[in-house]
């Protein structure tokens, strides 16, 4: 009788298949120790008749004479002749092996183990052929670390009973186990293999398991075989298309190939009133990849309002009311994050770029320095601060922060990961972008140099780079060769071809760049680059019914709202260029709509209206926002400057002006809007100088840069404020 009074019913192993190792071991922990020997005697004759005999003709296990570790190995070759099998003894000697178990698991000892073994390997002396005993030792050497042992158990069942479902399932929990970093050739990947075997054999032997189909699909998936991953997630769905485990799964894999249609229509097909916040959230991960923020936000409420703890789906809704621009509503969500969990330095990175895209500098570094304290040892943290020094003008700041991080990361064989070479990649960029800012020319050439072994990629963007750098110096023929290099170096690359092409129009050879750039027409929806190459060569060249059309078939080809942003920004220029002010101010308007905090346009637009003295304050809020987006671009303190003058606000002006001087110096504009202050307040000799600066940068600088109508005029004023000084000496 147990403790309970209840009768205790004696399971023989075989009649439970099912029924688990632990399950079994819980229900025996109310049986004494010697209850259980006693039970087990005096049930002797009770366990030999229940249990099913085993097939005499099998090859019977050898003793546990050998040495542990070889243990399976002889399980699995012994040619022993088979005896008839004594399952009394055999399950005396089970329940035994229960009890060590119990004992390790009590104390700790570790020499319990090996007397566990013995005993289940005693229990299979008196019944070798038994499935359940030989599974059982397979489970404990996989439990106890022995996998070697576990791996060879598994494989003597398989090859005795080739259809035995617990031994296979075994076998593929310990290759999934032993998985590891997949790397090509690696063990890792041969344990993948081996997993992918076992599997296969498995969904054969039992096609209704649903776990076993999404198992063995996201084994395909590691071994990047997408078109057998995606068929195993499609039967499991059928099998249970009310699974949100099997739904979901297969709509990442559509997502992970770029299918967002069919990962939608997947996710689609369970009724709303069956939709759960995990499916929501799949389903808002999904807009997000395609760049339709407003209903990734719809999605990922509907996953929070099932689900409010849900930490990861209220992380999501902050990230896509952040990527559509909601930045207040995206920053509540973020704060309710940290309120809810005060460790989590991705949240305050979050926060900080909220309040950088916000102008907001000092908040953004304080949220940045709360992040570094959880993670002291991120490249990320620093690198963004340093993101926020160079808006900040603090250059020397950023220029040490980011030489910090390349020193940390700096291996001396030379020899990078993928993921290191993005990295300093991202580093080096941002340090030539820095001495770029501060008119260091060479030194920014060479930080963008050392990206050009950091593979393709990072190499296409580091020419890219130098030839901006070299233009922006105005020095025209090196940033010809630097083009030239780089398209002989990495021939295949299209926009190298076409920046080539840019470079040559430049120069004068306009027709002949045309033609090779056209010829890249595929008529695919790649071409959609290629015509907006078109329409900047076009209207540099001022050919502007060839830009306008250029740009129009572009527009037809977007896919992304951040691309249809890019080329009405180009379209605006075009008809700004052209004087068709109203057509310009509506594109600009668009993109400001779809995108606030679009510095570039905001800019363009109140610059756009300054310049032609129209609705000036109006013009002025568009430009402070873009000032305050970025606070050391040149361009945008000019422009910050010249509305100011219009407005006869003098010392604002000249403050805002001078600042811009600092910075782009060279430009031919901010020198004549300068020099038009200087002269309208009574400070003629300083109007001069910049002036003629102004013409010396014009002549330096290649056709297609200069507005030959503005030369003119500042020539004029220049030639007029001579005559005026010399009179003004002759009066002397």
């Amino acid at each position: 009788m147990s403790p309970s009074g209840s009768k205790i019913e004696m399971i023989p192993p075989e009649a439970a298949p099912h029924q688990t190792y632990s399950e079994r071991l819980a229900s025996m922990k109310m049986i004494s120790r010697l209850s259980v020997i006693l039970l087990v005697a005096a049930s002797v004759s009770g366990f030999a008749q229940d249990a099913p005999s085993a097939p005499k003709s099998t090859p019977t296990p050898a003793a546990n004479t050998a040495a542990p570790d070889a243990s399976a190995q002889q399980n699995a070759s012994s040619t022993t002749p088979a005896k008839t099998p004594d399952r009394a003894k055999a399950y005396y000697h089970y329940e035994l092996a229960h009890m060590y178990e119990e004992t390790v698991a009590m104390t700790g000892r570790m020499d319990y183990v090996t007397k566990a073994i013995d005993e289940l390997r005693s229990a299979l002396e008196y019944d070798p052929d038994s499935s359940f005993l030989n599974s059982q030792l397979a489970e404990f050497y996989a439990r106890s670390g022995r996998i070697r042992d576990a791996v060879l158990q598994a494989q003597s069942i398989i090859q005795r009973d080739p259809k035995n479902l617990d031994a296979r399932r075994l076998l593929g929990r310990i290759y999934l186990r032993s998985l590891g970093d997949l790397q090509a050739g690696s063990p890792s990947q041969n344990m993948l293999k081996l997993a992918i075997e076992q599997y296969e054999q498995i969904v054969k032997l039992d096609p209704s398991g649903v776990d076993d189909h999404l198992l063995l699909g996201r084994l395909y998936r590691l071994d990047n075989s997408m078109a057998k991953a995606e068929s195993e997630f499609k039967t499991a769905v059928k099998l249970d298309p009310t699974s949100e485990e099997a739904v979901t799964t297969l709509a990442y894999l559509y997502n992970e190939e770029g299918d967002f249609t069919h990962a939608l229509a997947t996710l689609q097909s369970v009724p709303e009133a069956s939709r759960t916040g995990k499916l929501y959230a799949a389903l808002g991960y999904t807009y997000e990849q395609k760049k339709d923020y407003k209903d990734a936000v719809k999605s990922y409420r509907m996953a929070v309002s099932q689900d409010s703890e849900n930490l990861d789906a209220v992380r999501g809704l902050a990230q896509n009311l952040m990527n559509d621009n909601q930045l207040d509503a995206a920053l509540d969500q973020y704060n309710a994050i940290v309120e809810a969990d005060p460790q989590d330095a991705q949240t305050f990175l979050r926060i900080a770029e909220i309040y950088r895209r916000e102008g907001k500098f000092q908040q953004a570094l304080d949220s940045l320095k709360k992040a570094q304290a959880l993670v002291p040892d991120s490249q990320e943290v620093p690198y963004n601060m340093a993101v926020i020094y160079d808006s900040l003008g603090r250059y020397d700041d950023a220029i040490q922060t980011i030489q910090d991080l390349l020193k940390k990361t700096e291996h001396a064989d030379g020899n990078y990961s993928v993921a290191d070479s993005n990295n300093r990649a991202i580093f080096l960029e941002r340090l030539g972008s820095v001495y770029r800012e501060q008119n260091k020319t060479q030194q920014s050439v060479d930080a963008f140099r050392q990206m050009l072994t950091l593979g393709t990629d990072n190499a296409v963007r580091g020419y890219q780079q130098m030839i901006e750098t070299y233009r922006d110096a105005k020095q025209w023929p090196q940033a010809t060769a630097v083009a030239e290099e780089a398209v002989k170096k990495i021939p295949a690359n299209r926009d190298l071809q076409m920046i080539l092409a840019g470079q040559e129009a430049d120069m004068g050879q306009a027709d002949q760049a045309l033609a090779r750039v056209k010829a890249m027409l595929k008529g695919t929806p790649d071409d959609r680059d290629v015509y907006i190459s078109l329409a900047q060569m076009y209207s540099r060249l001022k050919r502007w019914p060839e830009a306008e059309d250029a740009i129009s078939k572009a527009l037809q080809l977007e896919k992304t709202k951040d691309d249809k942003d890019y080329a009405l920004f180009i379209q605006g220029s075009i008809f700004e260029r052209q004087k068709k002010y109203d057509q310009a101010e509506d594109v600009f308007r668009k993109v400001i709509t779809d995108d606030p905090l679009n510095a570039a346009a905001l800019n363009y637009l109140g610059y756009m209206l300054a310049d032609r003295n129209t609705r000036l304050d109006e013009a002025l809020g568009y430009i402070r926002r873009a000032v305050m987006l970025d606070p050391q671009n040149g361009a945008y303190l000019d422009s910050l400057g010249w509305i100011y003058y219009k407005m006869g606000k003098y010392d604002l002006a000249e403050a805002n002006l001078r600042k811009a001087i600092d910075r782009i110096g060279d430009d031919p504009t901010v020198n004549d809007h300068i020099a038009d202050l200087y002269q309208h307040t009574g400070r003629l000799q300083q109007a001069v100088v910049h002036w003629e600066r102004a013409i010396a940068e014009w002549k330096q600088t290649i056709p297609a840069e200069v507005e030959a109508s503005e030369m003119a005029k500042v020539q004029k004023k220049l030639d007029n404020a001579r005559m005026k000084l010399a009179k003004q000496e002759n009066t002397k």
